[in-house]
């Protein structure tokens, strides 16, 4: 499930890959309401001795609807979610299974229901229990309070889990991507202090020492993150230099190479130079721009398939990539390399250049919406106003990308009439044409030169 925001701190659990296991959550409300049936009731019993005005018999119908409802509401509501999840991730992309699943809100649903089932029950055993060892008969009032308020809770988060749902829809799954997406950007390529352009140069090089090589050991991982800082603490230690091998997004296989350490003491530092890459058994949004827009691109291809032929979703994906692509034009993107205070080069590490991110965001809804016109043309739009908003060779890589999707079009199996309408830019895909500028040959140009 989807917030509202689609902030990476709304989804720490799948941002970062770390923190308490979900299945900790619901497990924490049950032992809660389990010690608290047991202490509460007795320290009402002892201290509180304050009956509810209500006869035994309304008390256990009332406990026993709410403990019967809950389980019956739990199972009906996780049905429902999990077979919308199921559905949504088909449609949508396989690696947004994960992303909807481990919602906080759908465990911490959970534990609730399993807390006010489980309270219930505890002082359902408490109603009459003094009649019965011969005191007063009577309804725990406090206790009764809780479990109130409790279901009152509950009600409150199956209407969020609702309206958390509800943001499955296609657009509002695009725009929590894209959010995250520009999150992911600024956090990633905001100045960083001994963090520097490629082309900068270093007040001083360290000088050539011996080399260790930390490779990886285990299964299969992702590169989840890379700690920059901690790696240039190490290597201004060992009076060295660090090569990364690997990026942000990559998988390591069973020796694959992670750092090159050159330094006096970096052999005795392979466990510490190990910790600053961390892994999981999935790629997350923390440092990596990369992965919202893998994301975005496999809904539009997604929905550019056969089975689903949905060019309008792979329009509005390509909005939020274009926006993301406007971002990245403004960022250095060049900043690979880490300095220490006194201006020494200590790490060198791996960024996705423009091209990188031109190719993830465009190639393969090029390739598979090359037969649709709406999706040609809004990627020409695309294309044209990038170019406007890039700069340099930024901008040089953005009109070559443009002339290779005008030779594409030409190369389609379009009509002479469908090629002309495909190279008009439409920032709606269909809809609102630009015949202006650099939107290329009308359709009645095309046309008069297919008559000449």
């Amino acid at each position: 499930m989807l917030s509202p925001a689609g902030s990476p701190g709304r989804h720490s659990g799948i941002v970062k890959g770390s923190g308490m296991q979900l299945w900790l959550i619901p497990t924490l409300y049950a032992i809660a309401s389990v010690a608290a049936g047991f202490l509460v009731p007795r320290l009402e019993a002892t201290f509180l001795a304050v009956s509810l005005n209500l006869s035994t018999s309304s008390a256990q119908a009332y406990l026993s609807a709410v403990a019967s409802g809950m389980m019956a509401l739990t199972g009906i509501v996780f049905s429902i979610a999990f077979v919308l999840v199921q559905f949504n991730a088909v449609v949508y992309s396989p690696r947004l299974v994960v992303w909807f699943a481990r919602d906080r809100l759908l465990f911490h649903s959970l534990g609730m229901f399993v807390a006010t089932f489980m309270y219930s029950l505890a002082t359902l055993a408490w109603v009459d229990r003094q009649g019965a060892q011969g005191g007063v008969q009577g309804v725990p009032f406090l206790s009764a309070a809780i479990v109130a308020a409790m279901l009152v809770a509950s009600v409150l988060m199956l209407a969020q889990l609702v309206q958390r749902l509800n943001n499955l829809q296609i657009i509002r799954v695009l725009q929590a991507l894209g959010d995250i997406g520009r999150q992911v950007i600024a956090a990633t390529y905001q100045a960083v202090p001994g963090r520097t352009s490629g082309n900068a140069a270093p007040a001083q090089q360290p000088t050539p020492a011996p080399e260790l090589t930390v490779k990886h050991v285990g299964n299969p991982q992702s590169v989840t993150s890379i700690d920059i800082a901690g790696l240039v603490g190490h290597a201004r230690r060992m009076d060295g230099l660090i090569m990364m091998e690997c990026g942000v997004g990559d998988t390591l296989l069973e020796d694959s190479v992670i750092l090159h350490a050159h330094g006096a003491n970096s052999l005795a530092m392979e466990k510490e130079l190990s910790a600053c890459v961390h892994l999981d058994e999935q790629r997350t949004f923390e440092q990596d721009p990369k992965y919202a827009m893998r994301l975005l691109v496999d809904v539009a291809i997604k929905a550019l398939s056969p089975a689903i032929n949905d060019p309008t979703t792979a329009v509005q994906a390509i909005d939020q990539i274009e926006d993301m692509l406007r971002r990245l034009a403004k960022c250095d993107l060049e900043a690979c390399r880490a300095y220490d205070d006194n201006g020494v080069l200590r790490v060198i590490y791996r960024m996705p250049t423009w091209e990188d991110y031109l190719a993830l965001a465009f190639d393969e809804i090029r390739q598979f919406g090359s037969t649709s016109i709406q999706v040609m043309r809004r990627l020409r739009a695309a294309l044209a106003e990038l170019g406007d908003c890039a700069r340099g060779e930024h901008a040089k890589l953005v009109r070559d990308y443009l002339g290779h999707l005008d030779s594409g079009i030409e190369r389609s199996s379009f009509d002479a009439q469908d090629r002309a309408a495909a190279r008009i830019e439409d920032r709606q895909g269909l809809g609102l044409s630009h015949l202006h500028g650099v939107a290329g040959p009308t359709a009645s140009d095309e046309k008069g030169r297919a008559v000449s």
